[in-house]
């Protein structure tokens, strides 16, 4: 390794280190995301003739075209980083307009039972369910909402709480829609919609139905006590009527679960469906809004999506790129596939072993860098582990989605849940963490059976 590639890789790892210490530091991790993304191409260019040779040994333009062919280098990357960038935005836009126009109020009909173990298990299949759909973030924070108004004892809510981080990172694990993670590999042709749902949805269901199995006996009694509610509350939500409520969800969910469709029809990438079911549902909405600025005053056009565009978490859309650009500059260096070709030494090509320990990893820290790099450091291979569909890249999917849920800090679910409900760092590890692991380890050790006898 050269003095030059170590920079960049220490540049990387500082880098790293500071967004996995965000707590700490207070310093947005999108803003060191940027700086590691511009410092490592930057070092890159103190030197690129050492790359090109090495990564490209196509390249025969000399000193004279090295700018050139390092700007379509760049741009490569962020044509592939864009698809899960725009994907991304289409889908946190689409979810914000069905969540502020009331697309999710009838779930809390659904969960209210008088049994709390009733209510656990609903919690969890429902929040399961949503993720897959969804994303794990906006699910967490809907399903805590609800409880919020259904369970009044705080010791309860919280074994509830856990369980809807465990359930949301095990149900965006078998989607292709349902965690960033798997939204990377799909986009990158690592994994099919048909293949990941088939062979993961019963591992992640196991993950998920092992801990709601144990946590139902930490609940204090069966007997629900519900919230006293608030003099004056109002569940409406803007000016939609029930009906158009109903039609926001049916377009805004039911377009994001035929965005898979829409690619194996079509063959366009993933964005395109996404960008397709946000047109629509746009319209759809500016069609019911068409005449509140008659008679009405402007709260309710709050709502209309062109408002809604500035509630889209910008700062987590920088780190995506910034983070996936970073990983970028690795593999040109040679870096990702020299890491890859030491880890398959170590572990003699254990493909459960390495995801295993990734999936550990990605409960300390975040598992966006982890994957990107395990797409840098493994090519795809024809036929094998290491083919579309095969056992490393489907293992990968679910350990880095399901491994979050070991510690609380460990997905961004369980970070939103932890602020929501102030569960400490060290009452989850106590309580929750075994349990978790427990799902994890059954999770893997399932998924071994599938492949072996039945796939």
């Amino acid at each position: 390794m050269t003095a030059l590639t170590l920079a960049i890789v220490v540049a990387f790892v500082l880098g790293y280190t500071c967004i996995a210490t965000e707590s700490l530091t207070k310093v947005n991790k999108a803003a060191v995301a940027l700086l590691m993304f511009v410092v490592c191409w930057t070092l890159y260019m103190f030197d690129p003739l050492q790359y090109l040779n090495l990564m490209h040994p196509d390249y025969t333009g000399g000193i004279a075209g090295m700018a050139e062919k390092v700007t379509t280098i760049i741009q490569e990357h962020l044509g592939d980083t864009s698809t899960t960038l725009f994907f991304l935005m289409g889908a946190m836009t689409i979810v914000e307009i069905v969540d502020q126009n009331g697309g999710f109020n009838w779930v809390r009909g659904v969960m209210k039972t008088h049994s709390k173990r009733a209510l656990l298990w609903r919690i969890a299949f429902m929040t399961f369910i949503l993720s897959a759909i969804l994303d794990n973030l906006t699910t967490s924070i809907v399903m805590i909402m609800i409880l919020r108004k259904l369970v009044a004892d705080k010791q309860d809510r919280l074994i509830y709480a856990s369980l809807v981080i465990i359930a949301a990172n095990s149900g965006g694990a078998f989607s292709p829609i349902g965690d960033v993670t798997t939204i990377m590999l799909w986009n990158k042709g690592l994994i099919t919609a048909a293949g990941v749902i088939m062979e993961i949805v019963v591992p992640s269901l196991i993950s998920m139905v092992i801990p709601a199995f144990i946590l139902q006996y930490h609940l204090n009694g069966d007997e629900l006590h519900m919230p006293e509610a608030k003099a004056g509350g109002n569940d409406s939500v803007g000016d939609f009527t029930d009906t158009q409520r109903k039609a926001v969800f049916v377009i805004g969910v039911g377009g994001l679960m035929f965005v898979p469709i829409f690619k194996s029809i079509t063959h366009l990438p993933p964005f395109v469906g996404i960008l397709l079911v946000l047109g629509v549902l746009w319209t759809t909405t500016e069609v019911f809004y068409r005449h509140l600025h008659r008679g009405h005053d402007d709260e309710g056009t709050q709502k209309r999506v062109s408002n809604l565009l500035s509630r889209v978490d910008m700062s987590t859309i920088l780190f995506f790129l910034g983070i996936l650009m970073a990983v970028a500059c690795l593999s040109e260096v040679g870096v990702l596939a020299a890491l890859g070709e030491g880890l398959n030494t170590v572990f003699d090509g254990n493909h459960y072993l390495v995801t295993g320990i990734i999936g550990v990893l990605s409960s300390i820290v975040d598992n966006v860098p982890l994957v990107a790099g395990c797409m840098g450091m493994y090519p795809v291979a024809a036929t094998g582990d290491m083919a579309v569909d095969g056992i490393f890249w489907q293992l990968l999917a679910y350990c880095a989605g399901v491994g979050g849920s070991m510690l609380i800090v460990g997905s961004a679910a369980g970070v939103v849940v932890m602020g929501l409900e102030k569960i400490t760092f060290g009452w989850y590890m106590k309580k929750i963490t075994w349990i978790a692991f427990v799902g994890y380890l059954a999770g893997i050790i399932s998924y071994y059976f599938i492949r072996t006898f039945v796939f």
